[in-house]
């Protein structure tokens, strides 16, 4: 099952000052939010991908996803598998810089994605680059590009990393 760990509040849910009122901030922890709860509805109504995006596996290697039927393959088998796992997820940010168009623009993410899974803890320490684009519905992701940075795997999740 995907979800935040009941020990400790998400890191998604502080009150990130440093980032307040920056373009776009509040709907980038609404796609983290997503992902970490395994929310395919919202999250698909927030993304609406022209040219597809590169986004990162629970190994952390990095899928390149080219059309919007290949996202959504993706995310639901992707929510399907750390339920099989009985895993749970979160991200943490850690840098955010965003620049807003009249109808494009583009934000920097720096977060570290967390993978817990019978107790051991994978992280991820990634960055994003996102396109964002104005709709009829309000701003959405246009362009998604995800790379991990550094990766720290306990033995006991190797095998999962592939």
């Amino acid at each position: 099952m995907t979800g935040t760990l009941s020990a400790a509040p998400s890191p998604l849910e502080r009150h990130h000052r440093r980032f307040a009122g920056r373009p776009f901030f509040d709907l980038t922890l609404t796609l983290l939010r997503c992902v970490r709860d395994g929310d395919f509805d919202t999250l698909a109504s927030l993304c609406d991908d022209d040219f597809g995006i590169v986004d990162i596996d629970p190994s952390g290697a990095n899928v390149a996803i080219r059309n919007r039927s290949e996202w959504e393959a993706w995310f639901r088998s992707l929510f399907a598998q750390l339920a099989t796992l009985g895993a749970v997820t979160d991200s943490e940010v850690l840098a955010y810089d965003a620049v807003a168009g009249e109808d494009l623009g583009y934000s920097v993410l720096e977060f570290r994605q967390s993978l817990t899974v019978g107790g051991h803890t994978a992280t991820f320490d990634c960055i994003a680059t996102i396109v964002w684009k104005l709709t009829a519905d309000g701003w959405r992701e246009a362009r998604w590009h995800g790379s991990v940075i550094h990766r720290d795997i306990p033995d006991e999740l190797a095998a999962l990393a592939g």
